[in-house]
């Protein structure tokens, strides 16, 4: 019954936060504390049940199709218990970051409390089927947090992940069909029995897809450096927090059930993982904003994550290291994003800029928010003595595990330098951060002058509260690893498929402290010769010397998805549309027809008619008689039919962008303007040369985009209705999902 509740709680939240305040904002505010809190305390319920060896099993048979089924271990009460946490933490600070940009918080709480409902359920979840579903509307009600705004920053952003999210999810949807029909369970006991089935390789890649681009590992991160930036901060908290941790859950229970004895695939995911890590930190050195460097630092973090999960693969049995260090990470990530991004928040709130060359020295005497910034800082960076150093150290030792595996240079210590230059450049990035807000002056004296006169306003005593609150559990885990941290990953251990360690771990031995010394060497040497030297200079501030062209969404994923895609199919529809008036059906088929008819009245005296025709026939009725029992048969052609079927499946939607497409779409303008690649030039020269040869007509080349599409007209004054008619409809939904369980 709890678990009810706790998914039940959030949606009833939903409902009334925003009602709440139509006449009074106050009244809203409260309920939205209260919802929370009161989810807050269930899940510290929940887990003291679990804490104490209770296991606690929900099933809803046929519910939805497959029905919904919900387990709770050590590991889902221990991150739901976080998640409740963090969410309760960032709407306290809400009220005062809100007070500032109070602009759709009703909209802002429905669907805060929405996707709580949705992380809560992912979190819960005993089967593939049920993870997906909570995983949905997790994604979906989280959408308006990137669209809040509504500036056309915004909304670009928006669309990157709400795209990303939606497309990624249907190729998740096709793995759970593809390993549903070959194990007729989606359940999580059922796929690790199914572990050494090869047939399995095929659907457990393609569902790891929607829960690797939630994560935002390479290459499907695109969204993460973007949406983060220009969501509300206490959203990007929980985004970079809690939200890429509900992608790792499916990662793990598909990577650890059906992958975990792969070697093949345990080698992918170390070297997306270390991509990843290392592309991030990269991204975040050259940022010079606050939020998008905090955004990227998250994407390195999931590398590490990755990298530790990878170790846990390769290892087998042995990767106990590895797995607690997996899931250590993943706590004191989310613990860290939420100090820092809420720091971040309260410099945003006052200061309304998140550039570096406007912030510096805003943080000159704000002693508060410089001590809880450094905390969290120097966690991120794996300074010892804060939990990010715990974590850090157990998965570098699982690296090291892995390389003495085999004798003499392996490729496994290369990988273990990356590791610690990735963590080197954290240290890097964070530095340029905290010398920034809270060392350096900045040169226009007035500004500077009011920063300081800031000070001792900054924070209401709630706000300063919470950020206080964030803290405590950073130097706890830091300071008692081995009694506040690996009693938690050793008992989530069973959730990644692996044994729990039987020894405490030497967190502050001198080869580990060597280890985390290294890694802040390298970072204090990249950023005194090239963070200062070549990133920055007194007269500009700070540089963004990231080259603009090299945005892989710009470069790859929208041409292609947005312009190429779209443009082929208008142009086969535009093709064919312009057939009957073509010179091809006008002229060229007729002559055609005519010479066919002309040599067909010459046949019958021809060898055609009396040897070719005959042998011919004979020929291929003989084949058919030995076709029942041919390869072709029985194996190609119906392997063919069943492609035929799933491109005809989809075809709906892709005619249905192709119409969207053709009238909505400014080629002229397209073409003319920004969109000069080659994409655009070889669609342009095709189009024109169709025109040209008398198969495309005039009007399809040149189409007028309407005017209620700009921003700040119909369409952006529309969005805020559309994305609460949106929460309406999942609210229904889940509802509805309820009163079928006989709630």
């Amino acid at each position: 019954m709890i678990i009810v509740i706790m998914l039940l709680l959030p949606v009833v939240g939903a409902v009334i936060a925003p009602l709440s305040g139509i006449k009074k904002g106050a009244v809203r505010e409260l309920f939205l504390r209260l919802f929370t809190l009161a989810e807050l305390a269930l899940a510290g319920w929940l887990f003291y049940r679990v804490w104490n060896g209770e296991e606690i099993v929900l099933s809803a048979p046929g519910m939805i199709g497959l029905g919904l089924s919900f387990r709770v271990d050590v590991f889902r009460a221990l991150y739901t218990l976080l998640a409740c946490f963090m969410w309760a933490m960032a709407c306290q600070f809400s009220l005062q970051y809100f007070a500032g940009h109070g602009a759709h918080l009703g909209r802002y709480a429905c669907f805060t409390l929405l996707t709580l409902c949705g992380v809560v359920g992912v979190f819960l979840s005993d089967d593939l089927y049920t993870t997906f579903v909570f995983f949905e509307i997790m994604s979906i009600a989280s959408y308006p947090w990137v669209a809040h705004e509504e500036t056309p920053g915004a909304m670009r952003a928006a669309q990157t992940y709400l795209g990303v999210s939606v497309a990624c999810g249907m190729v998740t949807l096709m793995g759970m069909f593809l390993c549903w029909r070959e194990t007729g369970s989606l359940s999580f006991d059922a796929l690790r029995e199914n572990g050494e089935n090869a047939k399995l390789i095929l659907p457990s890649c393609l569902m790891l897809v929607g829960y690797c681009a939630k994560a935002g590992m390479l290459p499907l991160h695109i969204w993460l450096p973007k949406a983060h930036p220009v969501a509300p901060a206490p959203a990007s908290a929980l985004l970079s927090g809690m939200l890429t941790k509900t992608g790792l859950f499916g990662v793990i229970a598909i990577g650890m059930n059906l992958m975990g004895e792969n070697h093949v695939f345990g080698h992918v995911m170390l070297g997306l993982g270390l991509a990843t890590m290392t592309l991030g930190a990269v991204l975040a050195v050259f940022s010079v904003n606050l939020k998008r460097t905090l955004a990227c630092s998250s994407l390195s973090q999931i590398g590490y994550i990755t990298v530790g999960l990878s170790c846990a693969m390769l290892l087998g049995h042995h990767g106990a290291l590895a797995a607690s260090g997996t899931v250590g990470h993943m706590v004191n990530h989310s613990l860290l994003k939420l100090c820092l991004f809420l720091c971040a928040g309260a410099v945003y709130m006052k200061a309304h800029t998140l550039d570096l060359t406007a912030l510096r020295g805003y943080g000159r005497g704000k002693w508060l928010l410089h001590m809880v910034f450094l905390i969290g800082a120097l966690g991120l960076m794996g300074v010892p003595g804060l939990n990010g150093y715990t974590s850090k150290t157990m998965i570098h030792e699982g690296l090291v595990e892995l390389a003495e595996e085999i004798e003499g240079f392996s490729i496994y210590r290369l990988c273990e330098w990356i590791f610690l230059f990735a963590a080197g450049l954290t240290t890097a990035y964070m530095l340029k951060l905290y010398i920034c807000l809270f060392w350096q002056k900045n040169p226009d004296e007035h500004k500077q002058a009011h920063y300081d006169e800031m000070t001792g306003r900054d924070l209401t005593f709630r706000s300063a509260l919470v950020l206080v609150l964030t803290v405590i559990p950073l130097l706890l885990i830091g300071l008692f690893p081995n009694q506040a941290l690996l009693p938690l990953t050793n008992l989530s251990a069973s959730f990644l498929n692996r044994p729990a360690m039987s020894h405490e771990v030497a967190f502050f031995s001198v080869t580990n402290l060597i280890g985390g010394g290294i890694s802040l060497l390298i970072g204090v040497t990249v950023y005194l010769f090239y963070v200062r030297k070549r990133l920055y200079t007194e007269k500009e501030g700070y540089l963004n010397r990231w080259p603009k062209w090299l945005d892989l969404e710009e470069l790859f994923y929208r041409p292609v998805f947005t312009r190429f895609l779209p443009w082929l199919g208008c142009t086969a529809a535009s093709f064919l549309d312009g057939i009957p008036n073509s010179k091809l059906v006008m002229v060229w088929i007729p002559k055609g027809v005519s010479a066919v008819f002309g040599f067909l009245d010459h046949a019958p005296d021809s060898k055609l008619i009396k040897e070719w025709i005959p042998k011919g026939v004979s020929w291929f009725f003989g084949f058919l008689d030995h076709l029942p029992e041919s390869k072709l048969f029985s194996k190609v052609l119906p392997g063919i039919c069943v492609a035929l079927v799933r491109v005809f499946d989809e075809l709906v939607d892709h005619v249905m962008l192709l119409i969207k497409e053709l009238f909505l779409t400014n080629r002229e303008e397209l073409t003319r303007t920004r969109n000069r690649s080659v994409f655009s030039h070889l669609a342009w020269a095709a189009a024109e040369g169709l025109h040209k040869i008398g198969l495309l007509p005039q009007k399809y080349i040149r189409r007028k985009s309407p005017d209620d599409l700009r921003y700040g007209t119909y369409l952006t004054n529309a969005i805020s209705f559309g994305l609460l008619l949106g929460g309406a409809g999942i609210v229904a939904a889940i509802l509805y999902v309820f009163i079928r369980m006989g709630v």
